[in-house]
């Protein structure tokens, strides 16, 4: 990846909303698109808490912070869908001590975090393998999904107990079922039927993938669907990420060309068709 692909730009956001951060949001919106859906790996906790002799929980609660401002400022801005990479399947690899403190800090922060969720309009759901999780998370992730289910705003997507081949695998799974059952035939499989029988099925692809703490990598995370997404690189390790690296990734991404195996010229064509279409329409229409 060059140094095109990491694109900084320089905001002077606070970490808190305020009129300042308003106008911000606001000159987002009419720089470009907003993407509809925003992926983020949550990486660096660990490191971040080594740095200042703590240990490596208090990089994880920091965190929380870090969520929660992230999922604050994604609802001010009218992003759709936002993904969390919370808790991967190879997390469970880690020291026992640290995955059950883990738990319980996610068990705490759903407990803590679902009434101010839901009076945000925020709409919790979750990805992954959660049968693996403790009763407890699996209680309170329900109870949150549960409470917030006819919310209309932000859809917040914890990826928990998940990896992309862990998804793939499980739809190749139950695709093969289903073609020996009689309900799908092979000949009818196709990108959009294999998206499907994802976890995510229904939900639109990331437009852009965030990746905090400076690693150059994806980590097992929505391997199909990341398949077009912007990446945005951030030397941040995520407690220290807040809503102004959230601003500077959106603002790398608008100023992306995003080409999906064509070519610019087909791009500019296609946009200019648009709109020809779209001021006939208006002129039809007369509005």
């Amino acid at each position: 990846m060059n140094s095109e692909r990491r694109e900084s730009i320089k905001t002077t956001a606070p970490k808190h909303p305020g009129t300042k951060d308003h106008s911000i949001q606001q000159q987002l919106a009419r720089s470009g698109e907003i993407p509809t859906h925003i992926a983020i790996i949550m990486d660096g906790n660990g490191r971040w808490a080594k740095k200042r002799g703590l240990p490596r929980i208090a990089g994880h609660s920091e965190g929380v912070e870090s969520v929660r401002d992230t999922v604050e400022a994604c609802g001010q801005l009218g992003v759709k869908y936002l993904t969390l990479y919370a808790f991967s399947t190879e997390n469970w690899k880690r020291p026992q001590e640290e995955v059950s403190m883990l738990m319980r800090l996610l068990m705490r922060a759903l407990r803590d975090e679902t009434d101010k969720l839901h009076r945000n309009n925020v709409r919790v759901h979750t990805i992954g393998e959660t049968s693996s999780l403790p009763r407890e998370v699996q209680d309170e992730l329900c109870d949150a999904i549960e409470r917030t289910k006819s919310n209309t705003g932000l859809n917040l997507l914890l990826a928990l107990s998940y990896s992309g081949r862990w998804d793939i695998t499980r739809a190749v799974r139950a695709m093969a079922l289903d073609v020996r059952s009689g309900v799908l035939q092979p000949d009818a499989i196709d990108e959009r039927r294999i998206s499907e029988y994802l976890s995510t099925a229904n939900v639109p692809d990331p437009d852009l993938l965030i990746r905090t703490s400076g690693e150059f990598r994806i980590s097992n995370f929505l391997l199909w669907q990341l398949a077009y997404s912007e990446i945005v690189i951030s030397d941040s390790f995520w407690p220290e990420f807040r809503r102004d690296e959230l601003y500077r990734a959106i603002t790398a991404f608008q100023q992306r060309e995003r080409r999906f195996g064509m070519v610019s010229e087909q791009l500019k064509q296609g946009k200019t068709k648009r709109t020809v279409l779209s001021r006939l329409l208006k002129s039809v229409s007369g509005t």
